[in-house]
């Protein structure tokens, strides 16, 4: 009897200790939004605030930026060429954080009838940590937030001397566009255009002047451009320069967003050390923005960064101050992918 006793006892613990299965309740289903239904709804208009105080939160460490990832893909038998880029970021206090792959430079694409590149955000509840939405956007939101830095440059590092409002675009592809109706948000221009042959500079400046309203014309080159242009967007996928520093105004505002990868380059060195320099973001800069080629080239160092563009917005240090050259370095970062994730969600899972 008493050992039957002890083995109920026993088993009777047993059962106490043993952990009872947990039954959780799902995550709503997440919604997914195709391209037209995002090219229909999102402007570069509505990115424009969200991602300027996105670089001020940046600036005050309220920011969680990872490092950008690269995929390399090479061309093979059954592959390539091709890059991905994976960025995100996390706006602190904000309900939602993101994650975005960027699929670029497949180039053998366009034999097939389609686009060089494609892209999805990933937009996340940072209350309960689910996908809230996934975003088929294909490079358009990553365009949108890119001219809303671009903007945010033109706004904080233009010349505003009465007669210095001549814009000029070297690369007048989607990028250019995006570039050119963000600045209208902020002020009316006079636009310039050039790319090489082929280009497509005479159907850039024809759409944009119906688009916008103001008047563009076309050069025949970059030198051409420079000479005329008070602010110079750079927007072209090379690994070489495509200014030279005896084309520019002594005030001229350099814009450059090409330069996303340890390959390329639109600056040359000597522009980047004779001018005030301002990054987005120096630690991406210094492996695969302009500042990486100055560095390379001996003529900088991360001491000769004047500022972060977002140190500016915050009114911790000056913009323009006089007629001095400054150039502004975007290579993209994860707190602009953050802002438009955001403002995203905020429009279109209202739909």
């Amino acid at each position: 009897m008493l050992s039957r006793i002890s083995k109920l006892t026993v088993s009777n613990k047993a059962r106490i200790v043993t952990p009872r299965s947990r039954v959780f309740s799902s995550f709503p289903l997440l919604r997914v939004f195709d391209y037209e239904t995002i090219t229909k709804n999102l402007t570069v208009g509505d990115a424009i605030s969200s991602v300027e105080e996105a670089f001020k939160q940046l600036a005050h460490g309220k920011v969680d930026v990872p490092l950008p990832m690269h995929i390399g893909i090479d061309e093979t038998a059954n592959a390539g060429p091709g890059d991905c880029h994976i960025k995100g970021g996390y706006v602190i206090g904000t309900p939602t954080f993101t994650v975005k792959m960027a699929m670029v430079s497949f180039y053998k694409n366009l034999d097939q009838g389609l686009p060089p590149g494609a892209g999805i955000f990933v937009v996340n509840s940072a209350v309960n940590g689910a996908p809230l939405g996934v975003f088929q956007e294909n490079r358009y939101m990553t365009d949108l937030r890119t001219g809303a830095a671009g903007a945010i440059a033109y706004k904080y590092f233009r010349s505003q001397t009465p007669g210095n409002d001549s814009v000029g675009f070297i690369g007048c592809g989607a990028i250019a566009k995006v570039m050119a109706r963000a600045a209208a948000e902020i002020a009316p221009f006079k636009g310039v255009a050039y790319s090489p042959p082929g280009g497509g500079a005479e159907e850039f400046a024809k759409e944009m002047e119906a688009e916008l309203g103001l008047p563009f014309t076309v050069v025949d080159s970059a030198e051409a451009l420079c000479n005329t242009s008070d602010v110079v967007y750079t927007q072209t996928p090379g690994a070489s320069p495509v200014l030279e520093m005896g084309w520019l105004k002594p005030h001229a505002t350099i814009i450059a967003s090409g330069s996303d990868q340890p390959t390329k380059n639109e600056i040359p060195a000597d522009v980047l050390a004779a001018s005030k320099y301002v990054s987005d973001l120096t630690k991406q800069t210094l492996r695969v923005g302009e500042l990486r080629s100055g560095v390379a080239a001996g003529t900088m160092t991360e001491d000769d960064v004047y500022a972060e563009m977002g140190e500016v917005v915050a009114g911790m240090k000056p913009g323009r101050e006089g007629d001095e050259l400054i150039v502004v370095d975007l290579t993209g970062t994860g707190a602009q992918d953050a802002a438009i994730g955001q403002v995203a969600w905020d429009k279109l899972s209202q739909l």
